[in-house]
């Protein structure tokens, strides 16, 4: 019998796949909480719980060109559907395969919505990182098409996204600058990130600006948003946060803005809860406001 051994090289929580040199990682969480959205038409229910289960796969290995990695992340739902939601290959700066773009970047809290709803699609991209500074350039295929001012993924044509990348720390100060280009809409997109260590925790700023509808920002055609993550203790912190949304839906004049609050305290290890309350102002003739939030309890692994 062959024993598994713990491998060391890459970190804590990898063992040996046996009978290979292949170092292998597994990871995850299961989720339950219950959402609230006055606007939920669920049989008329203004509140709705979720159960997820979430499985991380990390393989690596030792090769002339660096660390050779695979990722595989599988989720599934209390609906009964397991969907894959990222499989991709790294090795010396490069990723390719089924991931998240760097849309899916956003500020700590639950407030923000800066990203597009569309992040996760074949992507090759490379990045340069330095420590205190990283570029890199991505090609995204969309495989998207506009219905009005969501992007829906039908897989009906074979346009591409690029993405160019520039970030960096100095000292407790960190940033991202995103421009994309969306080659099926024409359309593009720019958006920055800034995070500063201020007194007892964290403060971040990002901004937007749309040219247009396209896949990587179709929620208005600029807005800005801000947030404090405030450590109280080791375990606990409190985040509020708000955003402003200019000319929402491409709709000149039309001013939405948003602002909340998210908690979380980690209540053993391994175990940690999360909440957050979000009050939406629309800026829409007989349009309500919006109240939305959620009650998290996961258990990571």
């Amino acid at each position: 019998m062959e024993y598994v051994r713990v491998c060391d090289a890459f970190g804590t929580g990898y063992f040996y796949i046996p009978g290979t040199e292949t170092c292998l990682k597994i990871g995850g969480y299961v989720r339950t909480q219950i959402e609230y959205n006055k606007n939920y038409t669920r049989a008329g229910a203004d509140w709705d719980p979720l159960t997820r289960g979430y499985l991380t796969f990390e393989a690596k290995s030792d090769t002339e060109f660096g660390a050779l990695t695979g990722f595989i992340n599988l989720e599934t739902n209390d609906d009964g559907r397991t969907h894959l939601d990222g499989a991709w290959i790294n090795i010396a700066g490069f990723d390719v395969g089924y991931l998240y773009n760097w849309w899916d970047d956003g500020l700590s809290g639950e407030t923000d919505s800066i990203g597009s709803d569309t992040t996760l699609a074949n992507e090759a991209r490379y990045t340069y990182d330095a420590g205190s500074f990283r570029v890199g350039a991505a090609v995204t295929e969309l495989n998207s098409t506009d219905d009005g001012y969501q992007l829906v993924d039908v897989g009906t044509n074979d346009d591409v996204g690029v993405s160019g990348l520039v970030g960096f720390t100095l000292g407790g100060v960190t940033g991202q600058f995103i421009g994309s280009y969306d080659a099926d809409a024409e359309e593009g997109a720019v958006r920055a990130i800034l995070t500063a260590d201020v007194g007892p925790g964290t403060l971040g700023f990002a901004a937007v600006y749309s040219t247009d509808p396209n896949y990587f920002y179709d929620n208005a055609e600029w807005a800005v948003a801000a947030e404090y993550k405030i450590q109280a203790t080791e375990k606990f912190f409190i985040t509020p946060a708000a955003q402003f949304y200019g000319d929402y839906n491409f709709e000149s004049g039309r001013n939405d803005w948003k602002v909340g609050v998210t908690a979380g305290y980690q209540i053993t290890e391994g175990l940690r809860t999360v909440a957050t309350v979000n009050y939406r102002d629309r800026d829409v003739r007989n349009a309500d406001d919006v109240w939305t939030g959620f009650l998290r309890l996961q258990r990571d692994f």
